[in-house]
């Protein structure tokens, strides 16, 4: 028996019902546990042993990794944590790092029409609502080869206070007002975008354009005045314009008193939305 009425456990029998064994069943294995370290490191620990479309998911998790192993941890039932193993046979190895963009796109998607909540894409792979992260996306390539494996993992804060949340920008779906914080809706709703989104991506043999116009679309990050800390230490200030075909979000970078911005294309990097210049 669960004590807080507001935070029940996810029920693993209905969600398998619904995404493995119903008649619009997209996945072969679905597991929930209490705890764990992490849901990523458990199916990368495992990978020669789960199918593709495996989803794992944590009531809890005690050593939760986002982008560069930053934590990432909550109070229990209080969030969604999953994680998805997906086989891509036949893809180009040069686009795998569309998958957490097509992810994003995903969860954009669902948290849009079940949580009735204007959220939006942050470059690469953040949720934000009212410019406050929601939700975090980290994807790992687990086996290379002809069919490579990823195991990509996202955590949505659901029910979380303002207490519990772990730093000022960061927010909740409770907090924002969504209309649906059931974790089971909420789910079955996230794994059945993402099972969709896949068979399109397949069905297209990889090709990447339908992808990035929908990632556009859904990214609040073109047009925003941004500072991109990139890898080595060095940083950029200047305004995103696009996310280009390879994923990377380009960025007319500025430069005091010169007449003209110089145009980078960034692959990975942190991104800051900084307020506009007056």
């Amino acid at each position: 028996m669960w004590t807080n009425l507001d935070r029940p456990p996810l029920d693993v029998r209905a969600l398998r019902r619904a995404l493995v064994d119903g008649p619009q069943a997209s996945w072969s294995r679905l597991d929930v546990v209490a705890e764990t370290g992490s849901t990523n490191a458990d199916l990368i620990a495992g990978v020669a042993n789960y199918a593709d479309r495996t989803a794992l998911i944590a009531e809890h998790q005690d050593s939760g990794r986002g982008r560069h192993a930053r934590p990432f941890s909550g109070a229990p039932r209080s969030q969604i944590l999953v994680s998805m193993l997906l086989k891509f046979p036949g893809i180009d190895p040069a686009v795998l790092g569309w998958v957490s963009l097509m992810t994003g796109i995903a969860l954009v998607d669902a948290l849009r029409t079940v949580g009735e909540v204007d959220a939006r894409l942050k470059w690469p792979n953040d949720v934000l609502i009212g410019g406050k992260k929601v939700s975090g996306i980290l994807a790992e390539v687990a086996a290379h080869g002809p069919s490579p494996t990823v195991v990509i993992g996202l955590g949505v804060n659901v029910t979380m206070t303002v207490d519990e949340l772990p730093v000022p920008t960061a927010t909740s779906l409770a907090l924002e007002g969504a209309a649906v914080l059931d974790r089971d809706t909420l789910v079955r709703a996230i794994l059945r975008g993402m099972a969709a989104e896949v068979d399109s991506w397949r069905d297209s043999n990889w090709n990447t354009d339908a992808l990035a116009h929908r990632y556009r679309e859904r990214c609040g990050t073109i047009g925003q005045r941004v500072r991109v800390d990139l890898p080595g230490g060095d940083e950029k200030v200047g305004t995103a314009v696009d996310v280009d075909e390879h994923g990377r979000i380009v960025i007319e970078v500025e430069h005091p008193g010169a007449d003209h911005p110089s145009v980078l294309a960034v692959a990975a990097g942190d991104v800051t939305h900084l307020r506009p210049l007056a």
